[in-house]
């Protein structure tokens, strides 16, 4: 159950304090999550062969969806638990993590293995050529097939340990895991020479260790927590399974979208040349540091967002969103300038190759001006799911990815070549922006109503 700590944070600490408590660790868990996926492409980059990186890009969409079947259960999780425990429902929030840990370990395994049996179908269309089949097949063996189950794991703990305030938890479960892939992947790359293969493996042990990690942190919290993963707790009773999916879908959609978005991507780009994949892959890697922090910035508040919604303390609930928006802005701002003053020594950093590097840079300035964009989107995809809200973050999360970028994909390839396929990124990422704060003031005036207002008052 929430310890006293833990029912302070919620309901009485000084909201930018509770804001910072939260998302500042869970920040630093998405930064430490972008590390540990630029990790395999700054050893890979080492080996100098732009096949190599280029291969571990053209296998992102099949990593992306899998994170996206692990956020569905995590997230939705997460916010279920919140809203019980903002209600005093501590045995139904005791089922919803049994369900979300045993739910989500045989889909990972279903998808894992039927990724890995139609690789002869799946690279080619996804844009792999002789030079980077074998790289891609020997990443994903490691990485999907072996690795599916500790990577979702891995992410549905950390999401639901961050579910009862545990974010320091969270994230040194991903700092155990970040720290181990950053060790290993130079021995097993370089040292063992086994170049691709050795990076996933390393991916996938690391995983597995953060996995084993948060499985021990519940069982020795056993008893204070609602957390546990005792299949004894496993229900589909009581809408759990529709609570937790309708929740979650949106970030599901979202790295579905985002699979084929990458696919439309990598496709476009393999009509101009291996280089051109690996330095887009590079860029896109290197802006994950910015969508880590707006990520973390508005996963963090997800239980202090949907725990003080539930207790209809709506007051704190507006204090909390508007820190929310002021902090995620300031750092993507920050963010969107070091990166684009910086695009060629960072991208040079990665690998040694000009052609590589001439596209990387162009790419990286052109994706990182999306920053503050995404920090609007996002917050507000969150709000919606903290609130419990299910058809506002479909939408978004739908037009974010895929829904507008694909299209203006193809638009921008014809009128403005290689470069033009990438700056489809911010014409979307801005259009969804724009959707997201308009669906968003009817709710906003709706908490700042007379009625609630009213409700407020008698609560305080």
């Amino acid at each position: 159950m929430m310890d006293n700590r833990e029912k302070e944070l919620f309901e009485k600490a000084p909201v930018t304090k509770a804001v910072l408590s939260l998302a500042v660790p869970t920040v630093i868990s998405q930064l430490i999550m972008v590390l540990y996926n630029m990790a395999d492409t700054f050893f890979v980059g080492q080996t100098g062969d732009p096949n190599q990186v280029a291969a571990a890009n053209l296998c992102m969409p099949m990593i992306i969806f899998l994170t996206g079947i692990a956020n569905m259960f995590g997230i939705g999780g997460s916010s279920l638990i919140s809203r019980c425990l903002g209600s005093g429902n501590k045995e139904k929030a005791k089922k919803v993590s049994a369900f979300c840990v045993w739910a989500s370990a045989p889909v990972s395994i279903i998808y894992g293995i039927a990724v890995y049996v139609l690789c002869p179908v799946i690279l080619p269309a996804f844009g792999a050529d002789a030079e980077t089949y074998d790289f891609c097949r020997q990443y994903l063996f490691w990485t999907v097939a072996v690795g599916s189950v500790p990577l979702v794991l891995n992410a549905v703990f950390a999401h639901l340990v961050r579910s009862e305030g545990y974010s320091g938890q969270a994230s040194f479960g991903m700092i155990l895991g970040t720290v181990l892939n950053i060790l290993l992947d130079p021995i097993f790359i370089i040292t063992l020479k086994m170049q691709i293969a050795g990076a996933a493996l390393a991916t996938m042990l690391s995983n597995l260790a953060a996995a084993i990690y948060f499985v021990d942190f519940i069982g020795k919290k056993r008893g204070s927590t609602v957390l546990t993963t005792d299949p004894r707790f496993f229900s589909t009773k009581e809408r759990i399974p529709s609570e937790v999916f309708l929740v979650g879908l949106p970030s599901t959609l979202m790295s579905l979208m985002s699979t084929f978005s990458n696919v439309t991507l990598n496709r476009l780009m393999s009509s101009y040349s291996n280089e051109a994949i690996a330095g887009v892959g590079i860029a896109k890697k290197i802006d994950m540091l910015a969508f880590g922090i707006a990520t973390g910035v508005s996963q963090g508040v997800v239980p202090l967002i949907g725990y003080n919604y539930s207790a209809k303390n709506y007051r704190r609930m507006k204090k909390a969103i508007l820190t929310t928006f002021t902090l995620s802005l300031s750092v993507a701002l920050v963010c969107a300038v070091l990166l684009f003053t910086c695009a060629q020594p960072i991208v040079r950093a990665f690998i040694d190759d000009e052609m590589t590097v001439e596209y990387g840079q162009v790419f990286q300035r052109i994706i990182c001006i999306t920053g503050p964009c995404i920090s609007v989107t996002l917050i507000i995809i969150t709000i919606f799911q903290s609130m419990g809200r299910k058809i506002q973050p479909l939408l978004l999360s739908f037009l974010r990815k895929g829904g507008l970028d694909i299209p203006f994909m193809f638009i921008m390839n014809k009128l403005k070549g290689v470069y033009g396929i990438v700056w489809a990124t911010p014409i979307a990422d801005f259009g969804a922006m724009v959707i997201s704060i308009l669906l968003f003031i009817p709710v906003w005036k709706e908490l700042a109503g007379s009625g609630i207002q009213e409700q407020v008052e008698n609560v305080g």
